[in-house]
């Protein structure tokens, strides 16, 4: 599975690229961003409501075990909802990228969103290295499936951005 979206490197978003540089214009370099951005802003705020949503199925606690407060400083899926990123390029490689930022999440939450993605989150229980929980995403792809529903609506504004700055250079 990859570890992000990215619509770029196209043979036409670079020809695009070049045109723009040649053409100057800041203005329009900038417009063309911000546009290729609003193109991804649904996908990543897609991704966003997903993992807020998945549910995550436990099998509970056994008898005379014991529950304490959570290690962590912020809301588990507030967390990993605010770790997805966009980023956008309009220099050599033109396009959008929609990732997770690893600095952004719990030190020790690094692959959490991929064992969500795979299905299963193994972790300590409340920090406790010495015991072990297994948590079940259901139904588990939050990532994958919201990015093949999200990704032919990007690339379709996509091609609508490009046709339009196409028509403002020529």
């Amino acid at each position: 599975m990859a570890g992000s979206v990215q619509i770029l490197g196209t043979g036409q978003l670079l020809t695009l690229s070049r045109k723009m540089r040649a053409a100057g214009g800041p203005r329009l370099r900038q417009n063309f961003s911000r546009r290729i951005r609003r193109a991804a802003e649904p996908l990543h705020k897609d991704l966003q409501k997903a993992i807020r949503n998945q549910p995550l199925v436990s099998e509970g606690r056994k008898a005379g075990k014991r529950g304490g407060p959570s290690p962590t400083t912020r809301p588990f899926r507030q967390m990993l909802a605010g770790g997805i990123r966009i980023s956008v390029r309009s220099g050599a490689a033109p396009g959008a990228r929609v990732w997770i930022d690893k600095s952004q999440l719990e030190p020790k939450a690094g692959n959490v969103p991929w064992q969500i993605q795979d299905g299963r989150l193994r972790h300590p229980v409340f920090g406790n290295r010495k015991r072990w929980s297994s948590q079940y995403a259901r139904p588990s792809g939050w990532w994958s499936k919201t990015v093949a529903a999200g990704t032919p609506r990007m690339q379709a504004e996509v091609q609508r951005i490009l046709g339009d700055v196409r028509r403002d250079l020529t």
